[in-house]
């Protein structure tokens, strides 16, 4: 994990009194953590700060990575669950998450929630993650434009979450997991969805393309975005970035543009040339045969 770079902004946002963000890297060990207490309801902030405690205790117990993730993320949700049961003024606290863990190049994701996980690669952004909302659930079939989803009052709203009732490790409809591999080109960022209700992911796309190097400036710069853009939530943004991602040789798309403007102009340029060579050539036959007649 040594190549790959690493960083995370997080900020209250313009309307928030506090921020119930909460987020973990351990780029040694390939653990990166973002977590989101829900709706600014009860006691969302410790929440967040349970899950990221609960989830660093867990993580790197014996198994296989994927029985790693389920665990963890069940450990989170029952010790918030407990902690709740406890003073009337947690009650129904919870939060979402988005755990990505990586062994090698393969990354196993465990997710809960409307926080997300992106990958961009070669110019384009694709989203790993499912929102497990009605909004989402929307946008996601084709109901709501990206757009409208962002604008939707329901946009907060949340089937799944970490901490609202006791869970399972095995439990379906709990936690979603994806695997898949790393390109050494790829970045993937993890968010809250205080960036993604302010940016449409063409926006996110183009910040995190601006990676000359320093996560932590590309992350700081998608949290200032998202303020500029009206700042309605807690905002947090962890980028990962592959060692060849970006300037340091990730997108070949844009040189290959380039070239092929460059051969375009080459051949305009070589057809007037020729088009000047056969025009000459007309002449002196033109002329050739005139002095023969006369």
């Amino acid at each position: 994990m040594t190549a790959w770079d690493s960083a995370a902004a997080t900020d209250t946002g313009l309307l928030r009194d506090q921020n119930e963000d909460r987020y973990w890297v351990d780029a040694e060990r390939g653990v990166f953590l973002v977590v989101d207490g829900v709706g600014g309801q009860a006691a969302g902030e410790m929440a967040a700060e349970t899950a990221v405690d609960a989830i660093r205790e867990t993580i790197f117990d014996a198994g296989p990575v994927k029985e790693r993730v389920r665990r963890a993320i069940t450990h989170a949700n029952n010790r918030i669950f407990e902690l709740a049961r406890q003073k009337d003024k947690r009650r129904g606290m919870a939060c979402v998450l988005t755990l990505a863990v990586m062994d090698g190049r393969e990354v196993t994701i465990g997710h809960v929630g409307d926080s997300r996980l992106y990958l961009i690669w070669n110019g384009s952004i694709k989203k790993l993650t499912s929102d497990h909302s009605p909004v989402g659930e929307d946008e996601e079939s084709g109901e709501l434009t990206e757009v409208e989803a962002m604008l939707d009052p329901r946009r907060h709203e949340v089937f799944r979450d970490v901490g609202s009732r006791w869970r399972s490790a095995g439990e379906e409809e709990f936690i979603e997991i994806r695997q898949c591999r790393m390109r050494a080109d790829a970045a993937m960022l993890l968010c809250s969805d205080g960036l993604t209700d302010q940016l449409t992911a063409a926006q996110v796309r183009e910040i995190v393309e601006g990676y000359t190097g320093d996560a932590a400036r590309v992350a700081a710069e998608l949290v200032r975005a998202a303020n500029a853009a009206g700042g309605r939530d807690n905002i947090t943004a962890l980028l990962v970035a592959g060692p060849e991602f970006g300037a340091r040789g990730g997108h070949t798309t844009r040189p290959r543009l380039v070239t092929t403007r460059l051969r375009r102009g080459a051949r305009r340029f070589t057809g007037r040339v020729a088009l000047v060579a056969y025009g000459l050539l007309l002449g002196m036959l033109v002329w050739a045969v005139m002095r023969i007649r006369g």
